[in-house]
């Protein structure tokens, strides 16, 4: 039985956008939507291939033969790759190798070739992400928002832009092989006409520029579905389409995957945005039946806050037995550029004949490797070394056992725990989740907006909890400091016949309700605030391996000129005393 809001969308004519929200069954009323017309040529745009894969499915199942289905990387595939001949280097170009083909080795300064080799590699994405013709359109370093990273590329900006187009130059003479990146833009310049009658772009809050322009410049009817509250990659340049379109705007606001109370939540969690002067209205209803639990999941921020978690319940507190991890474990273990946590660990350890990333090698020890973190602003290799700090020696034989543990794909639903970061779930659901004690609360939100460099990635924190709090049908475990301080507001959360559970951080597992984590109960404690990692004690907080930002520096820095050490510093920062006392020396070098 379709509702009133998919029936409005079906009968509808010319442009529109809609507004889905999660588990509002979206695919079911494209299918209908293309049901309705028979007589046309429809394209349906997903925005990745497992989307496509699913989709393709579906609608091969409702016997739409009327209804194709492509990524806009697939489209592009064909239209570019195929007849050019040119060979595509899937994993992308790492900053060794890019070393080498720009012949970067002639900069002086430590490790100058790879911080450059690392910001050549961000400005193709950049450029490549977007609606640009020329790479000096690019504000890069506009970006950035560490000091200490934005005045290395300010330092180094023509260099960068020159190696930049120096290495598209290559790829398009097809002297090298080609990224997914580039095909992609090449197929945006070639202003494509797609032969369709209309086009259904899902996914469209998280479509890149280069995808949203190739989109907008058809002549086909266009429908763009998404949520506005569900973008989660502007990490990877993606814009919010649905503001970008000025359609008649549809909503599908009745969610069949869950029950009021997540609905509710989500909504408390959508209004932080209120704090960041956005909007913050999410019209949404949660009609859903709860069930029975077969499939239970854990949801992190971050890849270290999953490890972090990961090892507490299958290890240290012994909650499960068996596990899978969305995407394979070791995805969660190698940083963007290929470094393993184990050549980390070897680091850290000055076993440095073990290392066998190129680049890492060349570090003299961890200072070293901070320091290169500092001017690359890489997150991942932060959060590995934050994993690092915190476990030492033991994370060889932890991620043994996590692999011994490791289920396959198709016994996935048997696992006792699925692990899996937010950005590696979307689109998917479990019967219970447990989220990880790593995701901004309304407290840190509201310090941090001061700042307005912020802002943006601010936005996508708020989203990012409220997709994890989305992927639950029936329970949701959660941090208490994620839950509204509000007590009228708290008190119909958490009713007397709700499924969300608070969890405080003190928390262990025989104090919930009933049992261990196998046989029922979920496990909610966060990592330990004090660890021993085989070298001492780590003082360890929310924001430990987080990026940098100036209103964190100008605080850290004006109590740090009022008497207070390192180790007092990292208390009131949630940092690590050893990234404290590393800051600063930077910043005093900048004056």
């Amino acid at each position: 039985m379709l509702t009133s809001e998919q029936r409005a969308i079906i009968e509808s004519k010319g442009n529109i956008k809609i507004n889905a929200v999660a588990g509002s069954g979206k695919t079911t009323t494209l299918i209908e939507y293309a049901r309705a017309r028979p007589g046309e040529k429809i394209l349906y745009l997903a925005f990745n291939r497992t989307v496509k894969l699913e989709a393709e499915r579906k609608f091969a199942a409702q016997g739409l033969a009327n209804v194709r289905v492509e990524t806009a990387h697939s489209l592009a595939y064909g239209a570019v790759v195929r007849p050019l001949g040119y060979q595509v280097k899937s994993e992308g170009y790492k900053s060794t190798e890019l070393v080498e083909l720009l012949q970067l080795a002639n900069f002086s300064g430590k490790h100058t070739e790879y911080v450059l080799a690392t910001h050549i590699n961000a400005l193709v994405a950049m450029f490549c992400n977007s609606d640009k013709a020329r790479v000096q359109e690019l504000d890069y370093e506009g970006t950035i928002t560490d000091s200490v990273t934005r005045q290395f590329v300010l330092q180094f900006r023509e260099e960068i832009v020159q190696q930049t187009r120096i290495l598209l130059d290559k790829m398009n003479r097809g002297e090298i092989g080609v990224i997914h990146d580039f095909y992609l833009k090449k197929f945006q310049l070639s202003e494509p006409v797609l032969r369709y009658d209309s086009i259904l772009f899902d996914e469209g809050q998280d479509a890149s520029e280069v995808i949203l322009d190739i989109f907008l410049s058809q002549p086909a009817t266009k429908v763009i579905v998404g949520d506005s509250h569900q973008q989660i990659y502007g990490w990877r340049y993606a814009v919010n389409s649905l503001e970008k379109v000025d359609y008649p705007t549809y909503h599908l606001s009745q969610s069949f995957r869950f029950e009021g109370e997540i609905a509710r939540l989500a909504r408390c969690v959508v209004g932080w945005k209120r704090h960041l002067k956005q909007s913050s209205a999410l019209k949404i209803e949660g009609v859903g039946k709860a069930g029975k639990v077969k499939t239970r999941a854990v949801i992190a921020r971050t890849n270290a806050g999953l490890l972090v978690k990961a090892i507490e319940l299958l290890i240290e507190k012994k909650e499960i037995e068996s596990v899978y991890f969305e995407g394979r474990v070791e995805n969660y273990t190698y940083a963007g550029e290929g470094a393993s946590i184990y050549d980390v660990l070897n680091l850290y350890n000055g076993e440095k004949s073990w290392i066998r990333d190129k680049m890492m090698a060349g570090m003299k020890d961890m200072d070293e490797l901070d320091e290169y973190i500092e001017n690359t602003g890489d997150a991942q290799l932060r959060m590995l070394v934050g994993v690092v700090k915190e476990y030492g020696n033991k994370i060889p034989g932890y991620i043994k056992k996590l692999k011994e543990s490791h289920l396959s794909h198709d016994d996935k639903e048997k696992a006792d725990m699925i692990f899996s970061t937010v950005h590696r779930c979307k689109g998917m659901e479990y019967d219970e989740v447990t989220l990880a004690d790593d995701f901004i609360t309304e407290e840190g939100l509201v310090e941090q907006s001061a700042e307005a460099s912020n802002l943006a990635r601010l936005t996508e924190e708020v989203n990012l909890l409220y997709v994890a709090i989305t992927r639950t049908r029936t329970a949701l475990y959660i941090p208490e400091d994620l839950l509204p301080e509000e007590t009228s507001e708290r008190n119909l959360i958490l009713g007397k016949h709700s499924r969300i559970y608070p969890v405080k951080k003190a928390y262990s597992a025989g104090g919930n309700r009933g049992g261990n984590a196998a046989s029922g109960s979920r496990a909610g404690n966060p990592a330990a605030a004090h660890r021993a990692d085989g070298k001492g004690i780590v003082s360890k907080g929310k924001n430990a391996y987080a990026p940098w930002t100036d209103d964190e520096d100008n605080r850290m820095m004006k109590l740090f000129y009022k008497g207070k050490s390192p180790k007092e510093l990292a208390v009131i920062l949630g940092r690590t005393s050893g990234a404290i006392a590393m800051r600063i020396k930077k910043l005093q070098a900048l004056d």
